[in-house]
């Protein structure tokens, strides 16, 4: 009943490459991955611990480049044969990531799809050498920081949690990203506390806290149900540490006695 067969949830990409055309790839990377394992090594030795003070501010994604747009995804439903959204991530005329596209929600004759229109912008897993998996550690933080530039839509905010059990593949704690219109950028910073766990769209009803020290990616979803262009300007996303801010967790669990009725 739970188990997922893929973690993508059967999104997996088609496309089977040859094992000879791997092996060459992965001689390419060598030198590269050797390198990534030297400066790990180096750090290591050097145990420099990193110490978080009262309104520091860590700026993880500055999307002010070509390069910096390439630890990003962008997907959408019609990417899948979903629906017919379209969205891309470029350097805008000002020289700053641009997240946009067209949402619409028209269902393809397919009898299979029911809903659609969405788009979604979404950050590179953290790896180390060799293709291992790591995360980004926020726990000495207390909130997610953006300074954007908006159209007025709202968006929803995805921190990705990734398990060690794949019925939590596809976890995320989520929350709305409110924009205003015209030309001002916007200083946005919100608790992580504020945060709601949900999975494949759907809000659970038992609620815990995000778990900062195990981060893997942070996404950016346009999917309002408004037929029409979206347009999000991003100077950068970071991390940043209010001492004031002491909730933990913003949601009071309630439990009903059992067999009590409605």
């Amino acid at each position: 009943m739970f188990w997922e067969r893929d973690p993508k949830g059967g999104y997996d990409s088609k496309t089977k490459q040859s094992r000879t055309k791997l092996v060459r790839e992965g001689l390419k990377e060598l030198r590269t991955e050797i390198f990534k394992w030297q400066q790990e090594v180096k750090e290591k030795f050097e145990d420099d611990p990193i110490w978080v003070m009262p309104g520091d501010r860590n700026k993880v994604w500055e999307l002010n480049n070509e390069a910096a747009l390439e630890n990003w995804n962008v997907t959408s439903d019609s990417d899948h044969g979903e629906g017919f959204s379209s969205g891309s991530l470029t350097i805008s005329p000002t020289g700053h990531g641009l997240f946009s596209g067209h949402i619409s929600t028209q269902v393809p004759k397919d009898g299979r799809v029911k809903t659609a229109g969405y788009c979604n912008l979404k950050s590179m897993r953290p790896r180390k050498s060799f293709k291992r998996d790591s995360y980004l550690d926020w726990s000495q933080y207390t909130h997610l920081e953006m300074r954007v530039r908006g159209d007025g839509r709202n968006y929803l905010l995805n921190i990705g949690n990734a398990g060690y059990f794949d019925i939590t593949w596809n976890d995320v704690y989520s929350y709305i990203l409110f924009t205003r219109g015209g030309p001002h950028w916007q200083l946005t910073r919100i608790p992580f506390s504020k945060f709601f766990l949900a999975s494949k769209g759907r809000v659970q009803d038992n609620q815990v806290q995000v778990q900062l020290d195990q981060v893997t990616s942070l996404g950016i979803s346009a999917g309002d149900r408004i037929n029409a262009p979206f347009r999000l300007e991003i100077d950068y996303i970071g991390v940043y540490h209010d001492p004031n801010h002491t909730e933990t967790f913003a949601y009071e669990m309630y439990r009903v006695p059992k067999f009590m009725g409605s």
